[in-house]
């Protein structure tokens, strides 16, 4: 068992997500295969390691035992990848394909520490989504980040951060927005192709908001394009210009009490970022070192 790493892997991260369904998602693999390598760990051993329950997962003793040895394990083989990095000592630039949100404003805080991980020149490349997914498939990138679920064959997806969308306005408004509210608003919108419009939409049907009953003023395609547009709108307490984006897009202008944020009241709209590459690249020592430091991040 310890020749084939992945399956501890596996084992470990069931533990840290306290939950199978949890532990697919992040390893990109589906929840019957990680049924599957956690029950041929126990029939190696001869023993249980994992009990389940309603509320998550309990480890047994020897589950435990385990646990510490698997750790330890892990943090051998991390110091070890980096050693067989240097030897490869490859120099190429290794290319990042993100989406919008992701590239323009997460992505640029973390590049310096990505370049010293894998040791080489790193570029981003920003675009829409299923853009992004179309370059990997034609390999013109090596790793894609994105936050729509473009799910495409002879990929592996791993749910890397949970983000958030918040309505946003260049003005204050109430922090916490009623259904009501939403109609005394001018709204700049995204296009109709976008995720983030078709997620907003269902998120207002599911609370009783029709969307087609807004004033609408304008239809952008990008998060870049409404930050802009809404910065540079009149003001008019009477009627608030408004729209919805990534909390990620717009820290640095609510902190500074440039732009300011409001989330409906009792409820969050939430959404996937994706760490997506090739199946056939799954034991590329510099893929695993950007996905395992790009999991490691906390945004």
């Amino acid at each position: 068992m310890l020749k084939d790493f992945a399956k501890l892997m596996t084992f470990l991260t069931v533990v840290r997500e306290k939950s199978f369904s949890k532990a697919s998602a992040k390893l990109g693999i589906s929840q019957p295969a990680v049924t599957q390598q956690i029950k041929f760990i126990e029939d190696y051993l001869d023993t249980r390691v994992v009990e389940r329950k309603k509320n998550g997962i309990k480890l047994t003793k020897e589950g435990e035992d385990l646990y510490r040895i698997a750790t330890k394990l892990e943090k051998a083989i991390q110091v070890s990848e980096k050693e067989v990095l240097k030897i490869i000592n490859k120099e190429f630039t290794f290319i990042v394909g993100a989406s919008y949100a992701i590239g323009n404003y997460v992505l640029p805080s973390y590049i310096g520490q990505l370049k010293d991980k894998i040791n080489n020149e790193v570029h981003i490349r920003v675009a829409f989504s299923e853009e992004i997914i179309d370059q990997l498939l034609d390999k013109k990138i090596d790793i894609a980040l994105i936050e729509s679920p473009v799910f495409k064959d002879g990929l592996i997806y791993r749910e890397w951060e949970e983000d958030e969308l918040v309505i946003f306005s260049n003005q204050p408004i109430p922090k916490q927005l009623r259904k009501e509210d939403m109609y005394k608003f001018d709204w700049i919108c995204r296009d109709e192709n976008s995720h983030t419009r078709k997620l907003t939409s269902e998120v207002f049907e599911e609370i009783g908001v029709e969307c087609s009953s807004f004033s609408v003023i304008g239809v952008v395609a990008s998060s870049t394009a409404i930050k802009e547009t809404l910065m540079r709108s009149p003001k008019d307490a009477a009627r608030p210009v408004v729209s919805v984006i990534s909390r990620h897009v717009i820290s640095d202008e609510v902190e500074e009490g440039k732009l300011f944020e409001a989330r409906i009241k009792n409820y969050k709209i939430k959404r996937k970022f994706y760490i997506v590459y090739s199946k056939e690249r799954k034991h590329d020592a510099f893929i695993d070192n950007v996905v395992t430091y790009l999991l490691g991040l906390k945004l």
